[in-house]
């Protein structure tokens, strides 16, 4: 073997074990993301409860916005991060959550409702944002404790070989396509709901003697 296969075999053997360490540490990291998006999310009634006390209006708008910044930016964080559930490569040859991808899906669906309903005002659109976190946190939670988390319980080994992606590749590999499907449509008419919002705000914006 010369040296220049030697370096290559070292390059190869780092860029592999830091792209496993990576997505490794993502997948630990989420559920921390899971759980502040969640508090964030159900405790709305206190930081609205905390806002009628306050007797400053600066101080109230400050507390509001800096609540919403926290809650929909861990979101959507969280929902950049989720995305390399949807690499094939990644879900055959490591051991990730069966069904992260379903949760993906469901954290934007979560987001979509935010985007096309005033959730902080409509309290069946709260609700419907909440059953879509809560799903999705729950199947990305019970893969992760039970099959992943769990790999070394021998009283969990079924769970292992079931809800690890690796061990399960023709399920897991399904689970995301049909997944990615599910989040192209969804991206798909969110962009035709933003370019018609788009067309009718600039139609209103033109003036008659401009037309």
């Amino acid at each position: 073997m010369s040296p220049d296969d030697v370096s290559k075999a070292i390059a190869d053997a780092f860029n592999q074990g830091g792209q496993q360490w990576l997505v490794a540490t993502i997948v630990a990291f989420l559920p921390a993301l899971w759980t502040a998006g969640l508090i964030f999310h159900l405790g709305r009634p206190y930081i609205l409860r905390t806002l009628r006390r306050m007797g400053l209006r600066f101080g109230a708008d400050i507390w509001w916005m800096t609540y919403l910044l926290l809650r929909d930016g861990i979101l959507l964080i969280l929902l950049g991060l989720s995305l390399i559930f949807f690499q094939p490569n990644l879900v055959k040859s490591m051991d990730l959550p069966l069904t992260a991808p379903l949760a993906t899906l469901f954290l934007l669906l979560a987001l979509v409702v935010r985007l096309f309903r005033r959730v902080d005002d409509d309290r069946g659109a709260y609700r419907l944002s909440t059953v879509f976190l809560v799903l999705g946190a729950t199947l990305y939670y019970v893969p992760l404790v039970f099959a992943i988390e769990g790999a070394d319980q021998s009283y969990l080994a079924g769970f292992a070989e079931k809800l690890t992606s690796s061990s399960n590749s023709t399920a897991a590999l399904t689970i995301m396509w049909i997944s990615l499907l599910g989040v192209i449509i969804v991206a798909a008419a969110v962009f035709v709901w933003a370019m018609r919002f788009a067309t009718r705000t600039m139609q209103r914006r033109v003036s008659p003697g401009q037309q």
